[in-house]
């Protein structure tokens, strides 16, 4: 099943161009705002998950963060980002691996992760990654999926949807829901996408 899902993405980002795909965001401003709101410093330890060659890191360089970390299943995708940002790309950690497959051997101030999760289906996945992330964030987490207004099924595949209430019981172990908000995201062919949006805090810290 994994070496499917890393075939499936490798071809979209081999086959697809930014304005071609749905999730592509010129200025991630929600996404920002949240890892702003945390309020850490600029040396903070952040990683993106399911990174691809969103935009978030560009950002994120210019606004001076020194320790981020990107990761996404395709190759093809890490390979545009690096190549869109030059020299810049030297300055970030970039990890190729299926997120449930991700075994991550440091610690993070904060967790992003703009529609990776809601493409986990089945409980083992949802599982598995639930528990990398206790093992992983010791800071904050904010993770944006689609809300129960939003698309059934993305790039061809099928997602699951988050209410509020649903996204907050899937990180209650351990996370404290600190504020969430819906947005509607245009993609670049004029359609909308609603996103739910939500920031935790890690708690109860073995």
């Amino acid at each position: 099943m994994e070496n499917n899902r890393k075939e499936h993405w490798e071809t979209v980002y081999e086959t697809k161009q930014p304005n071609e795909v749905s999730w592509t965001q010129e200025n991630p401003k929600t996404s920002l705002d949240f890892i702003r709101d945390t309020n850490l410093d600029k040396s903070a330890k952040i990683i993106d998950i399911g990174g691809g060659d969103s935009k978030l890191v560009d950002f994120l360089l210019e606004e001076g963060y020194q320790n981020i970390t990107v990761l996404d299943i395709s190759a093809n995708a890490l390979e545009r980002a690096k190549k869109r940002l030059g020299k810049k790309a030297e300055k970030v950690n970039w990890i190729v691996s299926d997120i449930t497959e991700f075994n991550p051997d440091n610690t993070f101030d904060i967790w992003h992760d703009r529609a990776t999760f809601h493409f986990l289906t089945s409980p083992e996945q949802i599982k598995t990654y639930i528990e990398t992330v206790k093992k992983s964030v010791t800071g904050f987490m904010t993770i944006g999926t689609f809300s129960e207004n939003g698309p059934k099924k993305c790039s061809g595949l099928e997602i699951k949807q988050y209410t509020e209430t649903e996204l907050e019981h899937q990180l209650s172990d351990g996370f404290k829901k600190l504020k969430c908000t819906t947005e509607d995201h245009i993609t670049p062919f004029e359609t909308k996408q609603n996103f739910l949006f939500c920031s935790f805090k890690r708690e109860n810290l073995n």
